[in-house]
């Protein structure tokens, strides 16, 4: 049976995302992944928010994703388009960008790190104990982990032969999309009936037509075929418009159903195997990548031993309150796409608020993920929330916050006199960085704050403490995120 730290079951972008974070930590971690290559229709994710940019750039890759895509504001609610160019990030866009091609860019950097994935299976079965879990693979082989982690999707085999509730709504509407070639030119934009909304577009001349159309009846399962496609098309424009092919075809639904917990002893969930719901806003794909940054560095922290089990409990208790927001705001923004006229009259309500810059920027920095606030008990508004990427000098010359990451290490940031502080008991596991920055400090929404003489920031570029290095909640803070001070000191 060969062993491994952490098994990881599911490839997609989520657990390319996790593989990355532990290989950076030095955690030995494999992905069983059942397709025989990271090829991917283009039905599922569709862009990139800000923040999950942001994770990108601080992980030192955001430039490979960047030039593959197409930088434009991606941000809507129900369809009603909210512009973050004014908001204090250096990512005041999104990033239009298939999950088709996402996927193997992200792949491209997980191999370089040195992770194998094992393709072509998927994990069957699991038994776990004391001192790690036995996982069954397809084919008759096992694998024996520390942790095993289910990132297989909304149907995860892990959640339920966990055990985990996924309490939720059954779906009550159900959506074709598709990529097609036409003989006739069809008549692209929105259209609304009794039915629901329905589209037709293309990104620029000579790609295929994407294709949206809101089902009359949601009891289908699977993906639809070319015959029923043509008929959702005569029968929401009186034609097909010549419809030719189809590269794919897909369905999905507003189910919206989340985990009852992220954690059952050593079996762990993130992505869509924690949380489904509608793509309205973009937030799938997203909101499955901050899992992985949020629950990466906890995971390596308790393999190499320098944390206790419990560090993993953090996990469920900051990343469940996201996901739960981002199924309300996903109901809501179902409910705002309604094709009735009572809908439609609270829409244009909706449509007449958020055109207001106050309502607009909470709800986009919402979307964007830019506003998540990990409540980590009382202190200054910068306790919990995101670390801006600011510009710095150092000793070794100007850098800023971001780069300060790439190797997924907390950082001890003094901006106040150099030194003030030992850490020399925490020296193997934080970066204590002596730097200045002139200028204010401002985040999403809050607006400006308060520049802290220093600040720790964890992995994941959350803000862990912030205050005077005298501050005896410092070395406080240390012990709870990054292990006991070293005996040695």
């Amino acid at each position: 049976m060969t062993e491994h730290a952490v098994v990881i079951a599911g490839g997609g972008p989520t657990g390319l995302m996790l593989a990355g974070e532990l290989a950076l930590a030095g955690v030995d971690v494999v992905i069983v992944e059942r397709r025989a290559s990271q090829d991917l229709d283009g039905s599922r994710g569709g862009g990139l928010h800000s923040r999950t940019i942001e994770v990108l750039d601080q992980r030192g890759i955001a430039e490979r994703f960047l030039s593959a895509g197409q930088v434009m504001q991606v941000q809507g609610f129900a369809l009603i388009p909210l512009d973050i160019s004014d908001f204090p990030t250096r990512h005041n866009y999104g990033l239009a960008l298939w999950q088709s091609h996402f996927e193997p860019i992200l792949a491209d950097w997980v191999g370089e790190l040195g992770v194998p994935i094992l393709r072509s299976c998927e994990v069957v079965g699991f038994a776990q104990d004391d001192s790690g879990v036995d996982v069954e693979i397809s084919g008759g082989t096992s694998l024996r982990a520390e942790y095993l982690v289910g990132c297989d999707g909304g149907r995860s085999l892990i959640r339920k032969a966990a055990g985990i509730d996924f309490a939720g709504l059954d779906p009550s509407t159900s959506w074709m999309i598709a990529e097609v070639e036409m003989d006739e030119e069809p008549e692209f934009g929105f259209r609304r009936d009794s039915v629901g909304r329905h589209a037709l577009g293309r990104r620029q001349d000579g790609e295929p037509v994407r294709v949206v159309l809101t089902e009359r009846h949601v009891d289908h399962t699977g993906d639809p075929s070319m015959g029923e496609l043509r008929e959702a098309l005569v029968a929401v424009y009186g034609t097909d418009y010549g419809l030719r092919s189809a590269s794919w075809i897909s369905r999905f639904t507003d189910m919206t159903r989340q985990a009852a917990s992220y954690r059952h002893g050593r079996v762990l969930l993130a992505g869509d195997a924690a949380h489904v719901h509608p793509p309205h806003g973009g937030q799938g794909l997203n909101t499955g990548v901050q899992d992985a940054v949020n629950l990466g560095w906890k995971l390596a922290q308790v393999v190499i031993k320098t944390s206790p089990e419990s560090l993993l409990d953090t996990y469920h208790a900051e990343r469940h309150p996201v996901g739960a927001r981002v199924l309300h705001n996903t109901m809501a923004q179902v409910a705002l796409s309604s094709p009735d006229d009572r809908h439609q009259a609270l829409r244009d309500t909706m449509t007449e608020l958020l055109s207001m810059d106050e309502p607009r920027r909470r709800i986009a920095a919402m979307l964007s993920g830019l506003d998540i606030h990990y409540d980590l008990g009382e202190g200054p508004p910068l306790l919990g929330r995101r670390m801006p990427d600011l510009d710095l000098h150092t000793a070794d010359g100007p850098t800023r916050v971001f780069t300060l990451l790439h190797d997924a290490r907390p950082v001890l940031l003094n901006l106040g006199e150099p030194g003030g502080f030992d850490i020399s008991p925490w020296a193997n596991r934080v970066r204590f960085i002596d730097a200045k920055h002139a200028g204010g400090w401002e985040l999403p929404v809050l607006g400006e704050v308060a520049a802290p003489p220093a600040v720790l920031i964890r992995p994941d570029g959350h803000v862990a403490w912030a205050g005077d290095l005298t501050d005896p909640e410092l070395p406080q803070a240390l012990a709870t995120w990054f292990g006991a001070a070293n005996p040695a000191h």
